[in-house]
């Protein structure tokens, strides 16, 4: 450890004594700000076999599998009959505990049971989302819990949306408190964002260094072996593979016009989503829309994940009356599934159903994907059973937590 320097310092002299007319120096300031925020996580906790649960015994539980948030290790319990001998197996319990070694661990947490009616009428017990009189909970040490005695009475739980085919489902947010203090930086160093792409979108600009053509709609595009391998796994089988082509200087590409090879080749080089108008030299959002589901096959096609995410986005983005059953064609043959959710509950729309099914692109959906249609019907009740539900208020069996601390709850 390195040594200080002692510094003798001569004390200031006064105004009337003395030659020096200089002003003491103004003290410096420091500053240092304290943090204090929460790190969160969440775990899912199914119990199927709930009628043979009971009978399990007042203070027997069943326990999840423990997950880890913010350094420590939890696990819900629940009590089929209970925890408490007073309530007499008439209510069941659940808690979240903390499962691994720690003191004074402060956390906020949220308890739901889920409905699974569809209605989402879940019932709720949270910290999160408002101010807590006392602060976040504290728990002392291993095995110390936070939930609730009498979670749900019985005799209503056996009755309700929240118990399904024997099986009950329990959502768990824990929020660990972790404070830190920083001080000031004194020195910073800017770092430029990288700009490799920009190299490669100029190599590949230049023609320098290439040694392979491809033959698209008879245009011929030039580029490199090793970038294209470096990108594309099906790139690198083609070129350098057991069975790779014998004739690189004229690679014939099938089934892709040539804008569509050329929008390809621009994002393995620049890293980036080309001008789509720009490349179509159309302006319309329907042209752009008509690339990006061009590029997205291409991108299945050659194993460019990030590539097919960038254009599901922008289908995503774009989704309109007249595109939307071609995209979510594609989604189905793709199997881009987050993007075909959001163009199945587009469809579903009661303003938008009649309309989607009065273009070409339902007719090629019906013909390619029929499976889809099946969906889309479930999809469509769905929303009809959204439009007419009724929300009513459930009155909670239950409003404090293991020390009689009042909490909050939300439907």
């Amino acid at each position: 450890m390195g040594m200080g320097r002692v510094c003798k310092v001569n004390s200031i002299p006064s105004s009337s004594g003395g030659s020096s007319s200089s002003n003491p120096s103004t003290p410096s300031l420091t500053t240092s700000t304290s943090l204090t925020e929460t790190v969160n996580g969440s775990h899912q906790f199914k119990i199927t076999g709930y009628s043979l649960s009971k009978g399990l015994g007042i203070g027997k539980y069943i326990a999840s599998d423990t997950f880890n948030v913010g350094g420590y290790a939890w696990a819900i319990y629940f009590y089929p009959d209970g925890k408490s001998l007073e309530d007499n197996a008439g209510y069941v319990s659940l808690f979240i505990a903390l499962a691994s070694e720690g003191t004074d661990v402060r956390a906020l947490f949220e308890l739901t049971l889920l409905d699974q009616s569809g209605k989402e009428r879940h019932k709720v017990h949270s910290h999160f989302g408002r101010t807590l009189e006392s602060g976040p909970y504290t728990l002392k040490y291993r095995g110390s819990m936070w939930g609730y005695k009498r979670f749900f009475k019985r005799t209503s739980l056996e009755t309700s949306d929240y118990l399904k085919d024997d099986c009950l489902s329990v959502h768990c947010s824990v929020g660990v408190v972790k404070s830190h203090t920083e001080g000031p930086k004194i020195y910073s160093i800017p770092v430029p964002p990288s700009d490799i792409g920009q190299h490669f979108g100029k190599l590949l600009e230049s023609g320098k260094g290439t040694d392979v053509n491809f033959v698209v709609d008879e245009e011929t595009f030039a580029a490199h072996k090793l970038v294209l391998a470096a990108r594309s796994p099906v790139f690198r089988a083609q070129l350098f593979g057991p069975m790779k082509d014998q004739n690189t200087q004229c690679i014939k590409i099938e089934d892709m016009e040539a804008p569509v090879f050329k929008a390809l080749l621009h994002y393995i080089y620049w890293d980036a989503l080309p001008d789509m108008q720009e490349l179509t030299g159309l302006t319309t959002k329907w042209a752009s829309t008509l690339m990006a589901q061009h590029l997205l096959a291409a991108a299945d096609r050659y194993g460019l994940e990030r590539l097919r995410l960038l254009c599901e986005s922008k289908l995503c983005d774009d989704v309109a009356i007249n595109t939307v059953a071609t995209t979510l064609a594609l989604a189905e043959q793709h199997h881009c599934f987050p993007l075909k959710s959001v163009c199945l509950k587009f469809v579903a729309m009661p303003d938008n159903l009649r309309a989607v099914m009065q273009t070409d692109g339902f007719e090629y959906l019906k013909e390619s994907c029929p499976a889809v249609l099946t969906e889309l019907l479930e999809y469509v009740a769905r929303v009809g059973e959204h439009s007419v539900a009724i929300c009513r208020h459930e009155t909670m069996l239950d409003g404090s937590d293991v020390n009689g601390r009042r909490v909050k709850q939300r439907i």
